[in-house]
């Protein structure tokens, strides 16, 4: 099979998954390149180019290949050239199932978890329905018409996309006033309020073997910049600390790992996963799981692969074992 890796998207992680794709492309530089534009269209594009995209957190990418026409035609080659697509996506229809489950209809193997899994984890009202089920620990959620008797009673909310990642449109609500931008956001998409749980933000990397069991890696310790684990705090801040292995008591530690794990087997994730918690004190509190963390040089997942002992193309390598077994069941 050919190993192609496939990057950008329509969303607004696509600047994101451009860092991804410079990760991937550097570990397996023999890869061919599909870059998916903002217009649905994709296109071939070079190792240079790629490369020498200084600035990809900030300035959109521009394939210097031809076209392959729109992301159907694309997928419609990947199939009768046999190829597996090493997913450097992030976010929008790369990580809600849709990019996947049009994979599975044409018998093309990907990366990451199926078309299912992804639908589900990418939903944080679902997702989190379906963790507590698998008995994950994880905060209450608000209704937007409840949320002014909400904040009277906890004192601070948060506010966040139910299908958005990268922490955009993230919001902190510390008085009434604040709800006014959360109801306006939430008329153009659905939002998910919490009470704000004061405590330590981590995250935890779970990694399938080969032989199907899991692993849990590492887990992180995350102090923003600025208090607020945002999108720029996570790829611009020079400040922000991200500390592997934590520097949790190693009973938190241990549980941190047990409750990604059963997140993963809840959402019944295929591959690799990475769920983020807020560890309180009582403990970890869950926030989401992400299908298709991020894989740049400034991400968490090769962070902690490097904490691990495991060599991100050693872990690269079995994402396509993994994805080539499952396109055969």
């Amino acid at each position: 099979m050919r190993i192609t890796i496939l990057f950008g998207g329509s969303n607004k992680e696509r600047l994101v998954s451009v860092a991804s794709a410079q990760s991937l492309h550097a570990t397996r530089p023999e890869a061919d390149l599909w870059f998916w534009d903002a217009d649905d269209s994709v296109h071939e594009a070079s190792g240079k180019a790629l490369a020498s995209h200084a600035k990809p957190f900030e300035e959109p990418f521009k394939a210097d290949g031809k076209s392959l026409g729109p992301l159907a035609a694309a997928l419609d080659r990947a199939r009768d050239e046999d190829r597996v697509l090493v997913l450097g996506l992030h976010g929008g229809r790369a990580e809600n199932g849709e990019l996947q489950v049009m994979c599975e209809m044409r018998g093309v193997p990907y990366t990451g978890s199926d078309s299912t899994s992804s639908h589900l984890a990418f939903d944080k009202v679902a997702a989190k329905r379906f963790a507590v089920l698998g008995g994950v620990n994880a905060a209450e959620g608000i209704a937007l018409d409840d949320a002014e008797a909400a904040l009277a009673r906890h004192g601070k909310l948060i506010a966040k996309p139910v299908k958005d990642g990268s922490s955009y449109g993230l919001m902190f609500v510390n008085a009434r006033q604040d709800l006014v931008a959360v109801r306006k956001a939430a008329e153009t998409e659905e939002y998910l309020i919490e009470p704000f749980i004061s405590g330590v933000e981590a995250t935890c990397a779970v990694l399938e073997q080969a032989d199907g069991s899991l692993i849990a890696l590492p887990p992180i310790e995350i102090v923003p910049a600025a208090g607020a684990f945002d999108y720029f705090a996570k790829y611009l801040a020079e400040a922000t600390q991200e500390i592997c292995p934590g520097r949790f008591p190693p009973d938190i530690m241990e549980s941190i790992k047990r409750e990604a794990i059963k997140a993963h087997r809840a959402l019944s994730c295929g591959g690799y996963s990475r769920s983020d918690f807020i560890v309180s004190a009582n403990g970890p509190i869950y926030l989401e799981t992400n299908t298709l963390p991020g894989l740049t040089a400034a991400s968490l997942y090769p962070k902690a692969l490097k904490a691990q002992g495991i060599a991100f193309v050693d872990f690269l390598n079995l994402q396509i074992v993994l994805a080539e077994r499952r396109s055969r069941k």
